[in-house]
């Protein structure tokens, strides 16, 4: 919809994505109408994502579920990276194997170790200071990794230079390494580093981090189970 003066706004802009707030419209019913319809439109595109998704990855998400179950096993630690919004789910990540839950399904479920690499101020600031921003996972690993350990990475891009040199730097140290990546997976579609990539195709950032955010607590559900079942 074009709005009053017959601009369209530029793509990515508040404008662009909800359009009928800028329509001029005095009619209210018209408003939430428009409201409903990009409400479902929204739905319908995640839903699609995902199952596109799990359609492509649910094998191999058993799979690397079964990887990082054995590693925890095996004494080892789970350490979460990200940029922005990124570094919001990697923290996350990192809480749901620390902290299950005290209701629902996960009461009963052990916490495991697994650590934030965005989390710590002074760590980052220092290092982006003092060296830069494409270290600073990087050096957390090479401080921290060890081969018993897993490097999770989450990029919507795929793109950022400093989850490469970690992956990179994870490799080395013979960390399980998993990856989360939109688009077609970018940079990290074409590295050797990584262990597991599981690539959530599409160009929306917003549906990339909402098939994420799925697509890590799915992994996180199946590793605790295949943890409790190796200890059983």
């Amino acid at each position: 919809m074009t709005p009053p003066g017959g601009r369209r706004p530029d793509q990515g802009t508040v404008e662009s994505l909800y359009p009928f707030l800028y329509a001029g419209t005095s009619d209210p019913d018209a408003v939430l109408d428009q409201v409903r319809a990009s409400t479902v439109a929204k739905i319908a595109e995640i839903a699609e994502l995902r199952q596109t998704v799990a359609d492509r990855d649910a094998g191999r998400l058993a799979e690397c579920a079964a990887a990082a179950a054995a590693r925890f096993q095996a004494g080892g630690r789970l350490f979460a990276f990200g940029n922005g919004g990124s570094a919001t789910d990697a923290a996350q990540l990192a809480t749901l194997f620390l902290h299950p839950g005290a209701g629902g399904a996960g009461a009963n479920w052990p916490p495991l170790p697994a650590f934030g690499l965005a989390n710590d101020t002074s760590v980052l600031t220092a290092l982006a200071n003092d060296i830069g921003v494409d270290v600073l996972f990087a050096r957390q690993l090479a401080a921290f990794g060890t081969s018993r350990d897993i490097a999770v990475g989450l990029s919507t891009s795929g793109n950022s230079a400093n989850l490469v040199r970690a992956f990179d730097e994870a490799a080395r140290r013979g960390m399980l390494t998993i990856g989360l990546a939109g688009y077609e997976g970018g940079k990290m579609a074409e590295l050797d580093s990584i262990d597991y990539l599981f690539v959530a195709p599409s160009s929306s950032v917003h549906r990339i981090q909402e098939a994420q955010t799925t697509t890590y607590h799915v992994l996180w559900e199946l590793t605790v189970a295949a943890y409790q079942q190796a200890r059983s």
